[in-house]
């Protein structure tokens, strides 16, 4: 049984034990550095695979590119921090959560091969809540935050129109379960995990028309309603973002005025997209997608592992040197800096 150890946000790191693996997680919250001997400490074993998760923050574990075991960073925000692609070079395999940036971690020491498309997924308790009413007309669970002025200035505009639209956060279950349709939005383009949340609910979804594999994954009329995004990964200037979003907002109220009108349409899209959730887009799955995967590498992993350590200078001068001097620039923190500008060197 392969010995795994896995750092940052727990995504779907529970679901590998059924899958085979002896398991160690380890999730933090204050800002640290982690080398090869703290990720043996916290394991209490020596690895076979290291799993960087990533937790929309600097650079926490250093030193990988020379780990003697296999490693594997996973990008899920890689649409709000352009460094992720530079960060996996040092790494064996890297699982990309948004499909339209794969292509950006294809590295000279990172092939294309080992870059795996892992999307978003609904969590094991996400479902829909037995003996609710449905007492709200449309319902938003999520972040109005000022790093956010796209979604204020839709969800805004959006509930001048929408009276019965709550725009909310917090427990995100029992909400949709009270709602006739959940609305969602994508501050930068990205298919966010509200999608899955929401759906595996056993919510009726109304949502931009992204990328990032999103009509690949779910077929618009059958498993949510759609409409015009008015957020992307280019920038565009006031005049053009504004008229984005009010395309936006009318396309969406249109929508969800109709499912309130056709509550038994609603309730199509509700089953059908719970469906296809339960049938491949639970922690589950990616769990055992990321074991399949594995298991070709783990029958290789001694010269996959040798072959990078023999790179090990040339990955950090390449692709980490910069990074690691740019995050010592930025922390506040001594401790911090002192580990970037070692790492870095």
């Amino acid at each position: 049984m392969p010995r795994l150890l896995w750092i940052g946000n727990p995504f779907f790191s529970a679901e590998l034990v059924p899958c085979g693996w002896e398991t160690a997680f380890h999730n933090f919250e204050d800002p640290l550095a982690y080398g090869w001997d703290d990720l043996v400490r916290l394991a209490g074993f020596v690895p076979d695979v290291v799993v960087v998760a990533d937790k929309s923050l600097p650079p926490f574990v250093l030193g990988m590119e020379d780990f003697p075991c296999l490693t594997v960073f996973y990008s899920v925000d890689s649409h709000i921090h352009s460094w992720h692609p530079f960060y996996a070079q040092g790494f064996d395999a890297c699982l990309v959560s948004l499909r339209d940036h794969v292509s950006r971690f294809a590295g000279t020491f990172l092939p294309e091969e080992r870059v795996w498309w892992s999307p978003a997924f609904a969590w094991t308790h996400d479902a829909p809540v037995p003996d609710v009413a449905r007492d709200r007309d449309c319902v938003f669970v999520g972040s109005m935050s000022a790093e956010m002025p796209r979604r204020r200035d839709f969800l805004t505009r959006l509930g001048k129109r929408l009276p019965g639209l709550c725009v909310t956060h917090g427990a995100y279950r029992e909400l949709y379960s009270r709602a006739c349709v959940v609305l969602n939005h994508c501050e930068h383009g990205d298919l966010n995990f509200r999608v899955f949340e929401a759906l595996g609910c056993g919510a009726c979804l109304v949502t931009p028309r992204i990328g990032h594999g999103l009509t690949d994954l779910f077929t618009e009329g059958r498993h949510m309603l759609c409409y015009a995004p008015d957020t992307s990964d280019e920038a565009v200037d006031e005049p053009v973002a504004r008229a984005m979003t009010g395309a936006s907002v009318r396309e969406a109220e249109e929508h969800i005025r109709f499912l309130l009108a056709n509550p038994e349409k609603a309730q199509n899209l509700r089953q059908e997209a719970l469906s296809v959730i339960n049938a491949s887009h639970r922690a589950i799955h990616r769990a055992q997608s990321f074991t399949r995967h594995m298991e070709a590498l783990l029958q290789n992993a001694s010269a996959i592992t040798a072959r990078r350590r023999s790179q090990a200078s040339a990955i950090r001068t390449s692709c980490l040197r910069l990074l690691y001097l740019h995050w010592a620039e930025m922390t506040d923190n001594a401790m911090l800096r002192m580990a970037y500008l070692k790492a870095a060197h």
